[in-house]
């Protein structure tokens, strides 16, 4: 007998006074899904996660759930009221008794659950949710950008965890990587339309494209049948009048639909002008040393940054990525060494923080009231030299008309990340600097923004944990350890991987040190257990207990691998396959090696401390 879905959405219909949002959608979530859920900024995608999670009631339709069967929401801005710690916000759905399971999650997710709501962060707000809803496990997960100000290690840690859970998610992220790795099939929210496909996002792109190539081509069709329509109607109208007025209408059907199907939005148009060549030099830092409170950023730095270097700086949250950066521009003075710049450097900034657009200020005042791109008229921005009008080059930039006139506070994550590449894209530049600049950002803009940024004639400086968007346009990496080592490598995330042996890291510098007094006072549980004689986190015991699974999994695809290879004719009848199956067999016969390695070290770990 089949089994009900987890979660049931039919016939939604949903309106916010404009545009319907969605108009008859149907779908379903069934038990063990693992769902990408992808569209355009603006499309509806953290509406439609609303709409799952009851949160946002629909005009019309109708949603159910299964019975038993919970439902969590992450919240992109939780409310923290009531809570003096985010421990405490993150453990209140728990029963009594498991607070163990907000401790391994703010562990693997890097955040202090000690820290007072009143002074967090608004990424720490977010990890307390994120850490609130992995503790919670419940039977359906819907995550709305949960890597958003996660550094790379919390990452992994997070797509270990997904890739173990028996929970269904559905899952929206920026992070091509990251939906890779995690997802087995693919909602497309597209013009109000939400097609499903029961494969993952790394087939999405293909999808996306034959769905477009079809559209393509039926408009071709329709162009030319409204052209017979359109010649019948000026040329045979006369007689017969009466008779033919409802081939005048079918006509007026067929320029509705076709109206209908230019409405597929296009992607924005990003270009930039590099301004005056720099020198060849752009930056020369020599023994760049910087400290904070006793603790290092960076020490003895040398580093040479030449004109058209893409230099991309990673590490944990809180290693000073930022700081680094603002070292290397002059912005902040080192303790020790020295940073010289190049000649005629103009440089524009991207910050993570979005702090330069004031929330009640208008779209259109925050392009034309900028002194750098005022143009004659006011209703003009500069645009690379060119006065052009602002709605126009709003309209670039996947804007509407009527958003001109809106104030920025109304805008989503990702539209606010557009308007601040609308401004810096419309300065001339030679050394442009991007933190973070992937956030909240849609699939195609951030495909059109590597384009770019590989036409871009400047330097480049890269803050970033999304590890795929690394790869695409990095030539240089600088690895922040945390403790105040900054080592360079050349390419992008897998190169410095690759050279690093696949060591991760160091220390995550925004951590919780693991003696903090108050934690232990904040997560005891009413009935606390028995404490631990192995001297293991939580996280290595949940770990030492999940590795014989996963060694007994990467055996088994190893096995079946190596079955498919010994077929002496598949290298000549399939090529692609062969290839990708050898490259799938050494990346498992790696991955179980580290793995066994792993087990006997928290092994031999818990022995020595029992």
């Amino acid at each position: 007998m089949a089994r009900a879905p987890l979660l049931q959405l039919s016939d939604i219909s949903l309106t916010f006074g404009g545009d319907p949002v969605f108009d008859g959608l149907s779908l379903a979530v069934q038990d063990g899904d693992r769902i990408a859920l992808v569209g355009r900024n603006g499309s509806g995608k953290s509406t439609l996660m609303k709409v799952m999670a009851g949160l946002v009631e629909p005009d019309r339709g109708l949603r159910a759930t299964a019975p038993g069967i919970r439902v969590g929401y992450m919240e992109q801005d939780p409310d923290l009221t009531g809570f003096a710690t985010l421990g405490d916000y993150a453990s209140a759905g728990l029963p009594p008794g498991e607070d163990y399971r907000v401790a391994i999650a703010a562990e693997g997710l890097g955040l202090d659950p000690s820290r007072d709501t009143a002074t967090a962060s608004g990424g720490e707000r977010r990890r307390a949710a994120l850490a609130r809803l992995m503790a919670e496990a419940p039977d359906l997960m819907l995550l709305d950008e949960p890597t958003n100000h996660l550094d790379i290690a919390a990452i992994e840690w997070l797509e270990s965890q997904l890739s173990e859970t028996k929970s269904a998610y559905v899952l929206i992220s920026h992070d091509r990587a990251v939906l890779r790795n995690l997802t087995r099939a693919t909602l497309w929210i597209d013009r109000s339309d939400v097609r499903r496909q029961d494969r993952g996002f790394q087939d999405f792109e293909s999808w996306r494209d034959r769905v477009w190539e079809e559209e393509d081509t039926a408009r071709h069709k329709l162009d030319q049948k409204i052209k017979i329509e359109a010649k019948w109607a000026v040329e045979g109208i006369s007689a017969r009048r009466k008779r033919n007025m409802g081939r005048v209408r079918a006509l007026e059907t067929l320029r509705t639909e076709r109206r209908e199907q230019i409405r597929r939005q296009g992607t924005a148009a990003l270009a930039m002008e590099s301004g005056p060549t720099s020198g060849k030099r752009v930056i020369l830092a020599k023994g760049l040393t910087k400290g904070f409170d006793g603790r290092n950023i960076v020490r003895n730095l040398d580093l040479t940054v030449m004109r058209g270097d893409r230099l991309a700086i990673v590490g944990p949250n809180g290693a000073g990525k930022t700081t680094l950066v603002r070292l290397l521009l002059g912005q902040l003075a080192p303790d020790a060494g020295t940073v010289t710049h190049g000649t005629n450097l103009e440089v524009a900034v991207l910050d993570q923080t979005r702090a330069s657009l004031d929330p009640e200020m208008t779209l259109w005042d925050a392009l034309a009231a900028d002194p750098a791109l005022k143009a004659g008229r006011s209703d003009q921005v500069m645009v690379r030299g060119t006065p052009k009008h602002v709605v126009a080059y709003l309209k670039d930039f996947l804007f509407q008309e009527a958003q001109a006139r809106a104030p920025i506070k109304s805008l989503s994550g990702g539209e606010k990340a557009r308007l601040l590449l609308a401004r810096i894209m419309a300065k001339p530049s030679n050394l442009l600097v991007l933190d973070e600049p992937t956030n909240d950002l849609d699939i195609e803009t951030l495909d059109l923004l590597q384009d770019v940024l590989g036409d871009y004639d400047g330097t480049v400086i890269l803050v970033s944990h999304d590890r795929d968007f690394l790869d695409r346009v990095a030539t240089l990496t600088i690895a922040m350890e945390g403790d105040g080592r900054a080592i360079p490598y050349a390419g992008g995330w897998t190169d410095m991987m690759a050279q690093r042996g696949g060591e991760p890291l160091g220390v995550r510098a925004a951590a919780p040190a693991p003696a903090t007094p108050k934690a232990p006072e904040k997560l005891a549980p009413a009935a606390a257990p028995a404490p631990r004689r192995n001297g293991l986190s939580f996280t290595e015991k949940h770990r030492l207990e999940a590795l014989p699974t996963e060694i007994e999994r990467l055996t088994e695809e190893i096995d079946r691998l190596g079955n498919l290879l010994a077929d002496p004719d598949l290298f000549t009848r399939e090529p692609v396959k062969f290839r990708k199956a050898s490259e799938m067999l050494a990346q498992r016969q790696r991955a179980l090696e580290s793995a066994e390695e792993e087990w006997l070290t928290l092994a031999e770990k818990a022995e020595a401390g029992a």
